[in-house]
């Protein structure tokens, strides 16, 4: 590791961090959390970062915000709250098994891709790359965390997240499916727009870096 990706590793600390904080918060009657709005920042981070520097130097950031998160998660799991008769973890194992899961393969997934497509037009990387990242990343985080198919947690952790298994219309005007499909879907609607916003800072950050000849 050099000097030059120190910034880089900073800025994905500090994302993970104040997504794992944000999310505790929620907004629009629980259908998203303020941390949704920040956690998709780490693809950008990670996009710049294998840009300037490549893609060994996105995946030490990438494992640098995986490290972050797996401490945020061991805090989260002394901190005990009570609720309907039981008490449980602040950050039961299940969500942080999802989170970790779904943080480390989306983000070298997005890395992979955006590697593939580096050559291209200086848009089509970082874009392609974080829809793939993405998507991956809400399938595997809301699926492991939430779904009722998957047991192997135990009863316990179970009873810390049957309340996503409530059949409620789909986005407030579909079918009856399971409340976490919706925030799920939700929550994949943001990092789609904000991957589509993200690419202004990333074209001006690549450039400040010195890097104008990418657009070229």
């Amino acid at each position: 590791m050099t000097r030059t990706h120190i910034p880089g590793i900073l800025a994905m600390a500090a994302i993970v961090v104040a997504s794992n904080i944000l999310v505790q918060f929620l907004i629009l009657d629980g259908l998203l959390t303020w941390g949704a709005f920040t956690y998709p920042l780490a693809f950008l981070v990670t996009d710049v970062m294998n840009r300037i520097y490549g893609a060994q130097a996105a995946r030490r950031v990438v494992f640098a915000g995986f490290v972050t998160g797996i401490i945020c998660s061991l805090i989260g799991s002394q901190i005990m709250l009570q609720g309907d008769g039981y008490e449980y973890a602040a950050v039961p194992l299940r969500i942080a098994v999802a989170s970790g899961i779904a943080f480390l393969t989306a983000q070298l997934t997005d890395v992979a891709v955006f590697n593939r497509l580096r050559a291209g037009s200086w848009w089509r990387a970082p874009l392609v790359s974080s829809f793939v990242g993405s998507a991956l990343d809400t399938a595997l985080f809301f699926t492991i965390a939430f779904a009722a198919s998957i047991t192997l947690f135990g009863p316990d952790a179970d009873a810390a997240v049957n309340w996503a298994w409530e059949a409620v219309p789909f986005m407030n005007s579909g079918p009856a499916l399971p409340l976490w499909v919706t925030l799920g879907f939700a929550d994949w609607l943001v990092k789609l727009s904000l991957a589509m916003i993200a690419l202004v800072p990333f074209r001006l950050l690549v450039s400040r870096a010195g890097k104008r000849e990418i657009f070229m």
